[in-house]
């Protein structure tokens, strides 16, 4: 198993953040993809930051941080903001926010 450090664009600090949510591997994050762990960083208290979902994308598809560009830019902000819609609610009760962490509550269950 590879280090998810291995993949480029994935520092000490991103790493550290996927290891917390149970992604601890290279190969686990790339069998999960980006979206799927990026959901897992929001549902597990990490704060959205649109940066951070496209330069997870990049990572996975081993380009630099920054070649994110034009409509492909657009159209990941467009799936960044339904993921952040559906992974994360700041109006959560911290309760609410466990109970769906565990799978008690839908995530829309507001």
């Amino acid at each position: 198993m590879a280090a998810l450090t291995t993949i480029r664009n994935i520092g000490p600090a991103f790493e550290k953040a996927l290891i917390a949510v149970g992604i601890t591997s290279a190969e686990q994050l790339h069998a999960l993809g980006a979206d799927a762990a990026y959901s897992k960083l929001l549902e597990n208290g990490s704060k959205p930051h649109f940066i951070g979902y496209y330069v997870l994308h990049m990572a996975l598809q081993g380009r630099p941080w920054n070649d994110c560009k034009g409509e492909e830019k657009k159209a990941l902000r467009k799936q960044f903001d339904k993921i952040k819609t559906q992974s994360f609610d700041q109006d959560r009760s911290e309760l609410e926010a466990f109970l769906n962490q565990i799978g008690v509550i839908a995530v829309d269950s507001k």
